[in-house]
């Protein structure tokens, strides 16, 4: 009888237990859990690399300041702790970070909100008779950037079209990371767009790849595919984006002018991501 009775006292101790599974003590109150909505979305849906411009020791200094600051920094030569590569978080992913300033892509704006910013120590460019100069990415520097870029858009799902350079979200005002950025080697780890080489090919059919087209109708599909263009842009500006566009995708020449090959990765992009 006594252990029938301890029994039954037992089942009801984890029946009472079951119950309170999904319900949060926090002192002065409690929270159930157990009913989460399906109309929740998760805050981090971009990825932004940067350059610094700067040097290392500089750029943690300014990151580290009360006005800009970037979710990782990542040496130009990580030095090496037991072995591995080091680099700096210098905000949790969960908070905002100042990275991305006044910004848009596919449809969003304030893109601070929504991503993640990782800071890369780089130089930027100079100019050399008149024209820009970019300076090359360290290798030991890319290959961390990939280790730590694949880890976040696991964490987060983050889709290939939204992992993006400053210069794409913000084309009148950033450069970075510029047209030595190795993206196409960065896609093929699974970081980042690229179209299909075969894709261009058809889409281009046959045409001289620098042959002019429509600056609207590039336009147009840079617009679709999710950059920052406006009815009311100056040709400089237009340029701009173009540009951009053409530092991501088509680093060998970025001239800014409209013309068949680029029309021709627009268009591929947009069959392989689909529109903003």
């Amino acid at each position: 009888m006594k252990r029938r009775l301890w029994l039954c006292a037992l089942a009801l101790l984890l029946a009472g237990c079951a119950g309170e599974e999904g319900v949060i003590d926090r002192g002065g109150y409690k929270v159930d859990t157990r009913r989460q909505a399906q109309a929740a979305y998760p805050r981090v849906k971009v990825l932004v690399i940067h350059y610094t411009a700067d040097d290392f020791d500089t750029s943690l200094a300014t990151l580290t300041d009360k006005h800009v600051s970037s979710h990782y920094l990542i040496p130009a030569t990580p030095p090496l702790e037991g072995g591995k590569p080091l680099i700096w978080q210098l905000v949790p992913e969960r908070e905002l970070a100042w990275h991305a300033g006044a910004s848009f892509w596919r449809g969003a704006s304030r893109i601070n909100d929504t991503s993640i910013g990782i800071e890369l120590e780089n130089r930027g460019w100079i100019k050399v008779n008149g024209a820009k100069q970019f300076v090359p990415f360290n290798p030991p520097q890319i290959a961390v950037l990939t280790d730590l870029a694949r880890d976040i858009i696991a964490r987060y799902d983050i889709k290939p079209q939204n992992v993006v350079a400053h210069a794409d979200i913000a084309p009148q005002r950033k450069d970075d990371p510029g047209p030595l950025f190795p993206w196409q080697q960065l896609a093929a780890q699974g970081v980042g767009a690229w179209p299909e080489a075969s894709r261009v090919a058809f889409y281009l059919n046959g045409r001289d790849p620098y042959s002019p087209v429509d600056t609207a109708l590039l336009l147009d599909a840079l617009e679709r595919y999710g950059y920052p263009v406006t009815p009311d842009m100056t040709p400089a500006q237009q340029k701009r984006v173009i540009q951009a566009f053409q530092m991501h995708f088509r680093p060998a020449l970025w001239s800014g002018v409209a013309d068949a090959q680029s029309l021709a990765i627009a268009e591929a992009l947009l069959e392989k991501y689909g529109q903003g």
